[in-house]
């Protein structure tokens, strides 16, 4: 019985909900390469720190190629890092549009398709769960981000192709789509606002989030799921 742990790469894993991320998967015994444009080596032998930004070419599978030779395999790959950028559409530049598709769209690309190949080959399936927005479902005046929209909705589709595609080969692929999460990128004065967004009248925890990406990964039997953790933002307002 082999005694190599089951791996997972995180992506925007230095702070807020990545870094609890990292801690969640460590908690269900996992190995975690962690990654993020400026990230400190870890303490933890288990816990293997790679810089680089996943928008860049062949971050991806400098990811993928760390955890094969720190850890042996790879198990799972959380598509977290992202950029949200909210403007009016006409305000938006050719650097926003870089900015956003390069982590967005070519990060996930990237990193996936490298991901999936290892499992491929390891044979005993694999998972890839990615982190989206509600306002793909519900769009909102009020937050006008059509490049989140563009990119993001793109995700949630391939998210769903890629379920179909690998399913009789055991690896799945998900996402969670969040409304606004309480993480230190929100001042404390945008709170009320924020919150008046969701029609539950608060905004979630970062914990809300790692429970929905780890039961996902407990979920064996759930696959092409968009799995919202959003106040209610995705039924309506």
């Amino acid at each position: 019985m082999s005694t190599t742990p089951r791996v997972a790469i995180i992506t925007g894993a230095s702070q807020g909900i990545g870094e609890a991320l990292v801690d969640g998967y460590r908690k269900l015994g996992y190995a975690v390469v962690a990654n993020s444009r400026t990230i400190a080596p870890s303490d933890d032998p288990m816990v293997h720190a790679v810089a680089g930004d996943i928008g860049r070419p062949g971050v991806g599978q400098q990811l993928v190629d760390a955890a094969v030779e720190q850890f042996g395999r790879v198990d799972t790959v959380v598509n977290n890092a992202g950029i949200f950028i909210a403007k009016p559409f006409t305000e938006y530049t050719d650097e926003d549009y870089d900015a956003v598709t390069g982590v967005n769209s070519r990060g996930f690309f990237e990193l996936t398709r490298a991901a999936i190949r290892t499992m491929e080959s390891q044979g005993d399936g694999g998972h890839v769960v990615t982190i989206s927005t509600s306002l793909v479902d519900q769009a909102n005046s009020q937050v006008p981000s059509a490049l989140a929209s563009l990119t993001k909705g793109g995700l949630n589709a391939a998210t769903k192709a890629l379920a179909i595609e690998y399913a009789t080969r055991g690896i799945r692929a998900n996402a969670v789509a969040l409304g606004t999460i309480r993480t230190p990128m929100h001042a404390p004065e945008t709170h009320d606002f924020l919150s008046a967004l969701h029609p539950v009248g608060h905004m979630g925890d970062i914990s809300d989030v790692v429970d929905g990406v780890l039961y996902l990964e407990h979920a064996k039997f759930v696959t092409g799921e968009i799995l919202h953790v959003d106040g209610g933002q995705s039924a309506g307002h």
